[in-house]
């Protein structure tokens, strides 16, 4: 008798599983049906499923993420695996946070999804979704990543990069970890499975705010980011740094004062910010408690200040942003 995997699939909606209506492509496909599409995946693995919600990803928030984050511990002792299939706008924030909120996971956590919905004929969600139950069924996957195009990124470094092509996906700087080729993974990078219990985390601080600089743009938006938030990510120019004009070093200096985190990363794509190279962004590293994203994705850095913030005492922010996760910082 061949052993099959037991795999849970936690379904959330997303193109993959959408109808057309009248206004306009809206997830409607249960877990069983979108399991009926794909006949193949019977001879993967035994599948179970879960449908904790079912919605467009432009709508899914940090709760949703620890709703997922539930089902998994709760789980996590039942299943070999788990496939979570979700909308691709959204998909690059779930993964990141999944890789903070279940830490040291011996078992694979993979998100799949879309670009075109499973009931089209000329859809990428069939493949995808083989791939994803192909990769979670095997003995070397672990922890959480996302399989898309076959192509297996870790989930801190995965980026949404084109929206309608089917290699929608890209692996920020830093290499896929496998490539599926005819229903198997072929790893570029193999890691040592983990020892000891996962460690599930329940709580998120979303009161983490994004800021996008542009040339001439006023430092009075620090009227609203006092009030409201409790850290800020810059997304800076090039390498990054702070305009000279207006009052922009002045209220910096004032949020910073009122126990809150900041953090400077780069507009552009690859190869990360490096704050020491120009003079707008050295000053900034007198102030002390300017963290800077180096090479983390977006999705990543705010993720994991949502993961920090709730349980980490203000001395302890720091150490634990620098400290990697699953090779999220370089």
């Amino acid at each position: 008798m061949i052993f099959m995997k037991k795999i849970l699939l936690i379904a959330t909606g997303g193109t993959i599983a959408s109808k057309p209506t009248q206004g306009g492509l809206a997830p409607s496909f249960s877990p069983a049906e979108l399991l009926s599409f794909v006949p193949e995946i019977a001879s993967i693995a035994r599948v179970e499923s879960a449908a904790p919600f079912n919605l467009d990803s432009t709508n899914i928030c940090p709760a949703h993420w620890l709703e997922i984050v539930r089902i998994v511990e709760e789980n996590y002792e039942k299943y070999d695996g788990f496939v979570v299939t979700h909308g691709t706008d959204t998909m690059a924030y779930t993964a990141a946070a999944l890789s903070y909120l279940i830490q040291n996971s011996a078992k694979p956590i993979v998100l799949t999804g879309s670009q075109k919905s499973v009931y089209l004929r000329d859809s990428d969600a069939r493949r995808n979704l083989i791939d994803a139950f192909a990769y979670c069924a095997d003995g070397g996957a672990h922890g959480i990543h996302v399989v898309f195009d076959g192509k297996v990124i870790l989930g801190t470094r995965a980026k949404k990069t084109r929206t309608r092509s089917f290699n929608a996906f890209t692996s920020i700087d830093y290499p896929e970890i496998a490539i599926i080729k005819e229903g198997k993974p072929f790893y570029y990078i193999r890691e040592p499975r983990p020892s000891g219990p996962p460690r599930f985390y329940r709580m998120l601080d979303d009161g983490v705010f994004v800021l996008k600089l542009i040339p001439g743009l006023k430092a009075d938006i620090f009227d609203y980011l006092d009030a409201h938030c409790s850290a800020l990510v810059v997304e800076s120019f090039g390498m990054g740094g702070l305009p000279d004009y207006g009052a922009w070093m002045e209220r910096l200096e004032c949020f910073l004062s009122l126990g809150k985190t900041v953090v400077f990363t780069t507009q552009v794509e690859r190869e990360g910010s490096a704050l020491d190279t120009y003079e707008v962004g050295q000053k900034l590293k007198g102030l002390g408690r300017v963290l800077e994203a180096r090479s983390m994705t977006l999705e990543a850095t705010v993720c994991k200040l949502m993961w920090i913030l709730p349980f980490a005492a203000e001395e302890e922010i720091e150490p634990l942003f620098y400290d990697p996760v699953m090779h999220d910082i370089l």
